[in-house]
Parts: C-alpha cells; sequence; structure tokens
C-alpha cells in the first residue's frame, strides 16, 4: 500500500525541535521544495503498490533519499 507524505512536518521526533527553526532560509533544500512538485510521483508508481499490505514509505521521500544519496556519493 503506498504511503503519502505529510505536507507540514515542523517537529522531528521531539516536540521541542521544530524544523522550521533550525533549517536556515537560505538552505538548497528550501529552494527545492518551493521549486518541484513532487506530487506527480503519485500518480507515476500507483500500478506498482498494492491495494493491501504494510503502508509504504510515500514515493517521493524514495526519490529525496536517492538524489540526496546520490549527491553525497558524487561530492566524495
Amino acid at each position: 500500500m503506498m504511503g503519502r507524505q505529510p505536507k507540514v512536518q515542523n517537529k522531528l521526533f521531539y516536540t521541542a525541535i521544530n524544523l522550521e527553526q533550525r533549517v536556515r532560509q537560505n538552505h538548497i533544500l528550501r529552494k527545492v521544495k518551493r521549486t518541484i512538485d513532487f506530487e506527480f510521483i503519485y500518480n507515476e508508481v500507483k500500478d506498482t503498490y498494492g491495494l493491501n499490505g504494510n503502508e509504504s514509505v510515500a514515493p517521493p521521500i524514495i526519490l529525496k533519499i536517492v538524489e540526496i544519496g546520490g549527491q553525497s556519493l558524487n561530492s566524495e
């Protein structure tokens, strides 16, 4: 079953940590978030997911992990 990415995630693990306050305003990932709408990925991969079972990690998150991982490999 395909998972969905939450629209807003201000808090991470602990309620005292607010991501909006911790990530600087000029961080590259903020620019990516403003520029690219990752909603298209759900339609691209919907035929590869079943209708029952455990909910997966949201496809946009998987794509972002792969991209970030690729960037860190290329920078070495």
